[in-house]
């Protein structure tokens, strides 16, 4: 990459992915004399590349022209962290803030503001995934907390930690709670934490929550919501239990009264969009509206 630089005559960056390029409304920036220099040095990557770690094309694209205006090379950054473009792998910028900056002063503010996004979106991740931690039946705290453990560089290895931690929780939920009724509805009761979350989407941690009840007696699913009125905690849960796609896929979208009437209700009174939408599809036992 230096190597290039040290060529380069002249570099555009254009604020947007290659396809967009050559773009007139796309802003962009023309780089040279010593000004590239100071690119190389921001340019400056981590060695021994990443590897794929998405399929975008990345932004700004980033067009080194040597002094016959002939194009040496085209990078793109991704996701205002890496190179892409570098032989066939991202590359970790040594400093990637440093770029979004030095872009930043010349007038593409892009870069800034995806990653101003970006904590934000963050930083609600993590306020969710504390809240779930937090949320834990007695005595299932210390598993959880592995359980929703943040991903670290190595996948392979996080993945595997998850995996057994899951394990760990389903053990000790059986321990601290043998009672299969009581247990399902501690578990609904968890279960139902994530669906008024406005992060969107269920997380890895969300889902080890849905197989354990998944893992129950299906008629022991049914009859714990009907044993007594459950709470609307409970019927959150149930809820996006009853909607999910391995509940439907084994045993479709009807259910038995009295789950069927107090679902629909707690749904029409008090139900997120997410579920008024299921149930104008029929889920839950709903006549479809739709």
């Amino acid at each position: 990459m230096c190597d290039v630089l040290n060529r380069a005559a002249r570099v555009v960056i254009v604020e947007g992915a290659p396809d967009k390029a050559d773009s007139a409304d796309v802003p962009r920036i023309v780089v040279t004399g010593a000004e590239i220099a100071d690119l190389a040095e921001l340019l400056a990557v981590v060695d021994g590349g990443t590897g794929d770690s998405c399929r975008c094309n990345g932004w700004p694209t980033i067009m080194v022209h040597d002094s016959s205006g002939e194009l040496m090379a085209c990078w793109t950054l991704h996701h205002q962290s890496g190179l892409r473009g570098i032989g066939d792998c991202d590359a970790d910028l040594r400093d990637g803030p440093a770029l979004t900056a030095w872009l930043a002063e010349r007038g593409l503010t892009r870069s800034r503001d995806a990653q101003a996004a970006r904590a934000v979106q963050e930083a609600n991740a993590e306020a969710h995934r504390m809240r779930w931690v937090q949320g834990a039946p007695a005595g299932l705290s210390d598993a959880a907390a592995d359980v929703a453990c943040p991903q670290g560089g190595d996948l392979g290895a996080w993945s595997r930690r998850v995996r057994d931690a899951g394990e760990r929780l389903a053990a000790l939920t059986r321990h601290h709670y043998p009672d299969a009724i009581e247990r399902i509805r501690v578990l609904l009761a968890w279960a139902g934490l994530p669906t008024r979350e406005s992060t969107g989407g269920l997380r890895w941690y969300d889902m080890a929550v849905q197989r354990l009840l998944l893992a129950e007696e299906p008629d022991l699913l049914v009859t714990a919501c009907a044993v007594r009125p459950p709470s609307p905690v409970q019927l959150d849960g149930a809820a996006a239990l009853f909607s999910s796609l391995e509940w439907t896929q084994a045993h479709g979208m009807r259910l038995p009264d009295p789950l069927r009437t107090m679902l629909i209700e707690h749904i029409q009174e008090n139900g997120t969009d997410p579920m008024r939408f299921r149930m104008r599809h029929g889920y839950y036992g709903a006549d479809r509206s739709v």
